[in-house]
C-alpha cells in the first residue's frame, strides 16, 4: 500500500505539514558508502532552484539518518531517513477547507478516510513526500555503477521553448503541464520478467505514483499506432544486441535488450491554481466561485525530472538485486 519493491524495498511516510516526511529503505546491501552529502545534489534539484514557476515554500531538506548507517557505511538493516517540515502555512488550507480543490485529492481523500485525513498542504497526497523518494533514488544510484539515468523537461504547455511555455502560465495566472523524457544508458540485457513484472510494468507502477503524472509511453509509444510493423521493428545489428532503431525503447517482451531505455511522461497542470474557478462548497451544497490561496507550483513538471530519475533508479536497483548483479559494485 505504501511500500514498493521486492528486494530493494521502500516505505514512504509523512504529511506535507506534519512533523516530517521520510523513507525507509530495506534490502540495501551492507558496506555501501553513504553519507548525507551523497543525497544533497539530488535533493537540491528537487527544489527546482526556487525559481520561476516553482513554489516559494523553502525547506532545508537535510537528510537525517535514523538507522541503517554506521561509520559512513550501510549496515544491511533498514535505512530510515527523515526530512523535517518547518516552513508551513497551514492556515491557508483551513480557510479553503469548505471547497475541495478540483483536480486535487481533497474530495476523494475525505470520502475514503471518513474526514480523518490530514488536509493541510494535501497531507500525504502532497508532492512534498517525493523528498523521501528522491533520497531513496540517490541511494539506489550508488548501486547501479555505470548505468546513467537522465530525465529532462522537453515541453511545457505544448511549447518546446520552456520559457515560452512557462510565460503562458504567468500571463494567464494559471498552471500548465509538461512532458518529461528519461533516457537510461549502460543498461544490461535481461532485466524484467514477462507479463506482470515486465520492466515497463514495474516502471509504470512507480512512475504513476509520482503526483501529477497522467501518462507514460516507452520508445515510439503512441506513435506506434500509426506505423507499419516493418517500420516499428528494431533490426538487430550485432551480437551485443544493438539495434538500428529504438522504437521499442530498449524493452522487448518486458525485458531490457541492452539498448538505451527511453520513456516519456505527461505531467498534468498543478491543480492548485490562482485562477478563479467554480466548484462545490460542501458545507452549503452549492457551487460558488473561488481561487486557491497558498504557495504552489505554476508548472510542477519543472521539479519532476530528478523524481523520475529516482523512481527509475529504485526499480533498476531492485531488478539488479533480483538478477544478483549488485554484488559486483560493492
Amino acid at each position: 500500500m505504501n511500500t514498493f519493491g521486492r528486494l530493494f524495498r521502500i516505505s514512504i511516510f509523512g504529511e506535507s505539514h506534519g512533523e516530517c516526511v521520510g523513507i525507509t529503505i530495506d534490502g540495501c546491501p551492507a558496506g555501501l558508502s553513504l553519507t548525507a552529502e551523497d543525497l544533497l545534489p539530488d535533493l537540491e534539484r528537487r527544489k527546482g532552484g526556487q525559481g520561476k514557476g516553482t513554489t516559494p515554500r523553502k525547506e532545508e531538506d537535510y537528510p537525517i539518518f535514523k538507522s541503517g548507517v554506521f561509520n559512513g557505511k550501510t549496515t544491511g538493516f533498514p535505512i530510515t531517513i527523515l526530512f523535517e517540515n518547518n516552513n508551513t502555512r497551514s492556515e491557508d488550507y483551513q480557510k479553503q477547507r469548505s471547497i475541495p480543490r478540483p483536480g486535487h485529492a481533497d474530495w476523494v481523500a475525505n470520502k475514503k478516510f471518513g474526514g480523518n485525513e490530514d488536509y493541510r498542504g494535501g497531507g500525504h497526497f502532497s508532492a512534498r513526500l517525493t523528498t523521501g523518494l528522491v533520497a531513496a533514488g540517490a541511494v539506489a544510484r550508488k548501486l547501479l555503477n555505470e548505468i546513467s539515468i537522465i530525465a529532462t523537461v522537453t515541453e511545457i504547455a505544448g511549447e518546446s521553448d520552456l520559457e515560452k511555455g512557462l510565460q503562458k502560465a504567468i500571463d494567464a495566472k494559471d498552471s500548465v503541464g509538461g512532458i518529461i523524457e528519461c533516457r537510461v544508458s549502460g543498461m544490461p540485457v535481461g532485466l524484467g520478467e514477462p507479463y506482470f513484472d515486465s520492466l515497463e510494468s514495474v516502471l509504470s507502477h512507480i512512475l504513476f505514483s509520482i503526483p501529477a503524472v497522467k501518462g507514460v509511453e516507452f520508445g515510439a509509444g503512441f506513435a506506434a499506432a500509426k506505423m507499419f510493423g516493418s517500420e516499428h521493428n528494431d533490426a538487430i545489428e550485432n551480437t551485443e544486441g544493438k539495434t538500428r532503431t529504438n522504437n521499442a525503447g530498449g524493452v522487448v517482451g518486458g525485458i531490457s535488450n541492452g539498448n538505451e531505455l527511453v520513456f516519456r511522461l505527461v505531467v498534468k497542470p498543478t491543480s492548485s491554481t490562482p485562477k478563479e474557478q467554480n466548484s462545490l462548497n460542501w458545507e452549503t451544497g452549492k457551487t460558488e466561485n473561488f481561487s486557491v490561496k497558498g504557495r504552489h507550483d505554476l508548472c510542477v513538471a519543472l521539479r519532476a525530472p530528478v523524481i523520475v530519475e529516482a523512481a527509475t533508479a529504485i526499480v533498476l536497483a531492485d531488478f539488479m538485486l533480483l538478477e544478483q548483479r549488485i554484488k559486483r559494485v560493492l
